[in-house]
């Protein structure tokens, strides 16, 4: 596996290069950036929908009928079609949803760390990562605009690190590659 890795290190630092210009366009541009995850988003639950639909269908053996891959693939489909029709209601949604997720996440995770109080040193932890949590999820329900653009500048922080950090690991390999090559000649 590291001699492929090796071999193949323009690809990685290829790889955190995109990353890190997708993190700098997602500062420089945060409406286009948005807009565009938002109808990428859409452009995979439409497809994910008809190859779901079409598995149902055509791809049906015999017995019974997978009506869930049915229902499921025609919600994908109109939830593809919805987000090309309302791309800023989509963006909302999928704010709330995060939001939903957050608070939820936060409450079990408080609810744990007072349940691991006896059994666990430093059980605060666990419960200020929950209120961090909730307080998250509250935010972005109280300012999803706001809470929309956090989002986006956290996915564009991310890319920037994790390429940054790609292309630091395909040099390396680059130098493994360097040391590989006159062993195998």
């Amino acid at each position: 596996m590291l001699r492929t890795l090796a071999q193949n290190w323009w690809a990685i630092v290829l790889r955190g290069l995109c990353a890190v210009l997708f993190g700098v366009v997602a500062f420089a541009w945060p409406g286009i950036t948005l807009t565009v995850l938002v109808l990428l988003y859409g452009a995979y639950a439409l497809v994910e929908g008809v190859l779901a639909v079409a598995w149902a269908v055509i791809g049906r053996l015999p017995g019974p009928f997978p009506w869930g891959v049915l229902l499921a693939g025609l919600a994908g489909v109109a939830v593809g079609v919805w987000t090309f029709l309302y791309p800023g209601i989509t963006a909302l949604a999928l704010v709330f949803l995060i939001g939903a997720w957050a608070v939820i996440r936060g409450i079990f995770e408080i609810v744990a760390a007072f349940h691991l109080r006896k059994e666990l040193d430093n059980e605060w932890l666990l419960a200020l990562s929950g209120f961090l949590s909730l307080v998250l999820g509250l935010f972005l329900f109280m300012a999803p605009g706001a809470g929309a653009l956090a989002v986006l500048w956290w996915i564009g922080a991310f890319s920037i690190v994790f390429g940054v950090l790609e292309i630091i690991l395909g040099f390396r390999l680059k130098g493994v590659n360097d040391r590989l090559v006159p062993r195998l000649a």
